[in-house]
């Protein structure tokens, strides 16, 4: 059973790319279990076919539990951020609590963040950078020069999905297991603007932004996916450019406890801030 609680938000987005400053940028500059599938997970499709329908199975699944890296990498300088949380894939809405690593001195923590992610926006309280503790941030996700596969510190689980429908060319590698479920290997590169043209609608703005704001249209990955053609892990690799920096950045996704309860509750419209954001 999934749950959903809306409150209809009225805030204004911000300037977008600000964030990944703050999550990336800054970081990188001071510097399961799962319900059982079918024994058998080996592809009885062609493996480009079954990539591409990851996203629809999970669709079909309904939501999942979530948990996320984020690596970067930039200039002998390494990070990573983790997330866990839950998804509605029906609904493209989910949350996750993300948390960044401690600051380069190792003296202290940073806050956890609050990610709310729902069609074309990306809601994010504790999001520091001048933003009082009890408000929140409205990102419009279809201005993000990455739309939103980067700049919240972890990976919209549907864009992850969505992604491998651009995808040009993949090999079947064989069978693994992944926290006890059999598991088929796959390994290619994703076209972004390609699997913007044919996304569905509720993520095709976001990765039609990305695929205009990336130095490079290919998208290389790891997919694995289960006897139903779900999508149980995918990791992707993305460079981008951050301050005259290339940035490297490795998300992964993992998807498990499918059918779980996601709750997702958006902030009223008093509750968003609406003043300057620091970088």
């Amino acid at each position: 059973m999934v749950v959903q609680r809306y409150e209809r938000p009225h805030g204004r987005g911000s300037g977008a790319f600000a964030v990944t400053a703050v999550l990336v940028g800054s970081l990188v500059g001071t510097a399961a279990t799962g319900c059982a599938a079918p024994e058998d997970p080996r592809p009885t499709v062609d493996p480009t076919l079954a990539v591409r329908s990851a996203a629809d199975a999970l669709t079909k699944a309904g939501s999942s539990r979530a948990s996320t890296s984020m690596e970067m990498a930039a200039g002998g300088t390494r990070v990573t951020i983790r997330g866990e949380g839950g998804y509605d894939f029906r609904r493209r809405t989910g949350r996750l609590q993300v948390v960044l690593p401690k600051d380069a001195a190792g003296a202290s923590e940073h806050r956890p963040i609050t990610e709310l992610l729902t069609p074309g926006a990306l809601y994010m309280k504790n999001r520091g950078a001048g933003v009082p503790a009890d408000k929140w941030v409205r990102v419009d996700t279809t201005t993000l020069d990455d739309g939103n596969l980067v700049t919240g510190g972890a990976t919209d689980p549907a864009a992850a999905a969505e992604l491998l429908r651009g995808v040009r060319k993949v090999t079947y590698l064989g069978e693994v297991e992944l926290a006890g479920v059999k598991v088929g290997h796959y390994r290619g590169v994703a076209d972004i603007a390609h699997a913007a043209r044919v996304a569905s609608p509720q993520l095709r703005g976001a990765l039609a932004a990305a695929a205009k704001g990336f130095a490079k249209d290919t998208v290389p990955f790891d997919a694995y996916l289960d006897g139903e053609g779900r999508l149980r892990k995918v990791r992707h690799q993305f460079s981008f450019s951050n301050k005259g920096r290339t940035v490297a950045v490795a998300s992964t996704t993992l998807l498990y406890g499918f059918g779980a309860s996601v709750e997702v509750r958006l902030p009223d419209r008093r509750d968003i801030y609406a003043g300057k954001i620091t970088t």
